[in-house]
């Protein structure tokens, strides 16, 4: 009887405790809000550097690298809406906005957790609210949790975030236009096309990680750090050609020969992005080319790299399809059309 008792008391304060152990959960989750809207495309960081004098250091808590997130005190009342967060990684800089400008609020509350990834940071103050700025120490993704006036951001790599990585490269950019013809600027159709692509990769699973999408122009070992950092799964770089004949025309798939990759590699890629751009738009096939000495960028990159030239501006023709949206459409196209089958076929 007594044994009984006990049992029936002990088989009691179990079913006690994991109730009480539910309600704690369930009263947690409600005060947790993950910040899921936020903007983790490539947002290109074109603002003028402001004054040193706008600028102040954000003060960080020592010795608490104990935890995997980093810890942003909020001021009172901050919601998941007052809160945007941009990745700028071709900047390798994390920038969190906040819809208050309570320009004291950071000079009294310290940055805490683990900030092995942040190598500094500083925040300014402006008419849209207080802007901290991270600057990271490599190419990072993250997750956020907003609790008790408490914002956490774990960082992670690329590949812990996604499965599927390319990297799209629209060559030149800002000062450098590249290619010229009668007003027709090589730069401005490289980023049309990348935008186009853009579009269709969207609706899709695939992480697509661009070196930009305005008109700037990112340093050279900037853009092949992106594509090494992320270990994704191949590289595309968008160019124009030209040539001394202008009669000339055609697409051309420039490819990295100094690293051989088993399986699919830089030649394979090269050749489905020609032979599906070339189809695409219904054009001529120039062939294969192996990158060369000015090909900075082709030839330092690590994983599966290609170029597509996507027709001679020297060429009036070509030069006359190339202005046109709807054939620069079938271009990214053809392009898209060559990374889902190198996923089906090949990865």
């Amino acid at each position: 009887m007594k044994s009984s008792l006990i049992k029936k008391a002990a088989i009691g304060s179990v079913i006690y405790a994991i109730a009480a152990i539910g309600i704690i959960l369930y009263l947690s989750a409600g005060k947790v809000v993950t910040i899921s809207n936020v903007a983790q495309d490539e947002v290109q960081n074109t603002k003028v550097l402001q004054e040193a004098s706008d600028l102040h250091l954000l003060t960080f808590a020592i010795g608490e690298s104990n935890t995997s997130y980093l810890r942003i005190p909020l001021p009172e009342g901050c919601k998941a809406e007052d809160i945007v967060i941009e990745n700028h990684y071709m900047d390798q800089e994390l920038c969190v906005l906040i819809a208050n400008n309570d320009e004291g609020f950071y000079e009294e509350n310290m940055i805490s957790g683990n900030r092995d990834m942040v190598e500094q940071g500083n925040y300014e103050v402006s008419e849209d609210g207080i802007k901290l700025n991270f600057q990271l120490s490599g190419i990072f993704e993250y997750r956020t949790i907003l609790e008790n006036n408490d914002l956490y951001i774990s960082f992670l790599s690329p590949r812990e975030m996604y499965d599927r990585i390319i990297v799209i490269d629209p060559a030149c950019g800002g000062s450098n236009t590249g290619y010229e013809a009668d007003g027709l600027l090589e730069k401005n159709i490289n980023l049309q096309i990348a935008k186009m692509l853009k579009e269709k990769l969207d609706k899709t699973d695939i992480k697509a990680y661009y070196t930009r999408i305005d008109d700037v122009n990112p340093e050279e070992e900037d853009r092949v750090r992106l594509a090494n950092e992320t270990k994704a799964d191949m590289y595309i770089r968008i160019q124009v050609n030209s040539d001394e004949d202008s009669s000339v025309y055609g697409l051309l798939a420039v490819y990295n020969g100094n690293y051989f990759i088993p399986g699919f590699g830089s030649v394979e890629l090269a050749d489905v992005l020609e032979r599906e751009v070339t189809t695409s738009v219904k054009g001529r096939a120039l062939g294969l080319s192996e990158a060369q000495a000015q090909d900075y960028v082709l030839r330092h990159i690590t994983i599966p790299a290609a170029a597509i030239k996507v027709g001679c501006i020297t060429n009036d023709q070509e030069a006359g399809l190339l202005e046109r949206e709807e054939y620069c459409d079938r271009i990214a196209a053809g392009i898209y059309n060559a990374v889902m089958r190198i996923y089906e076929e090949n990865l």
